[in-house]
């Protein structure tokens, strides 16, 4: 793990997840556990309505929290019900958390490579629909990161379960003063919940 990614991620630690959020993210654990205790593959596609912001940061730091914890065979996607880009002030946030984001393209939906450790496969994000090529079309977990990308999709095609957990969204403050808080603030906190469902899981 990258130095200061592991400063943050000690860091996360203080930050202590609420009772009602731990009940909105229990059925998850249970959903993890239940594969580790199968010795299955675990597979979770995290969901928002544009694939930009919040499905993106919590693909991000499962996958990251998974490594940290010693969880193997653990592959974390994202999609949307639309394809737009991931939003740059996403890659910037990270980069300021200890990420290392490469940009790969450049096209209007560009392909970046986000590293946690020097010798883990970079994580490959650019905004796509949920059910893209890229993604698992059966046995997997879908996250609704967001009300709209829940409600708009009644059922997910392939998934195995379903788990809405939704975060504010902060496209909010774009263009705002608070802009960079909101970001970092939206980031650790979907970074200490994924801190706490693969703390959770048995090995």
């Amino acid at each position: 793990m990258f130095e200061n990614l592991s400063k943050t991620i000690k860091n996360i630690t203080e930050v202590s997840v609420l009772e009602e959020r731990k009940e909105v993210l229990n059925p998850l654990v249970d959903y993890i556990q239940s594969k580790v205790n199968n010795k299955e593959e675990i597979r979770l596609n995290f969901i928002c309505t544009h694939n930009s912001r919040r499905s993106h940061l919590s693909q991000i730091w499962a996958q990251t929290m998974a490594f940290h914890f010693g969880i193997t065979k653990v592959f974390c996607y994202s999609g949307g019900t639309e394809a737009t880009a991931m939003f740059p002030k996403v890659g910037e946030t990270l980069s300021n958390q200890g990420f290392q984001i490469q940009k790969l393209s450049q096209e209007p939906n560009p392909v970046y490579a986000v590293k946690y450790a020097d010798n883990q496969h970079p994580i490959v994000c650019f905004s796509k629909a949920y059910f893209d090529e890229f993604n698992p079309k059966t046995q997997f977990g879908a996250i609704m990161t967001c009300n709209n990308a829940d409600e708009g999709c009644p059922m997910v095609l392939g998934a195995e379960a379903r788990f809405p957990i939704k975060y504010d969204d902060p496209k909010a403050f774009d263009g705002t003063d608070l802009m960079d808080e909101k970001y970092a603030e939206r980031s650790l906190q979907i970074a200490s919940e994924m801190y706490f469902v693969f703390s959770q899981v048995k090995k």
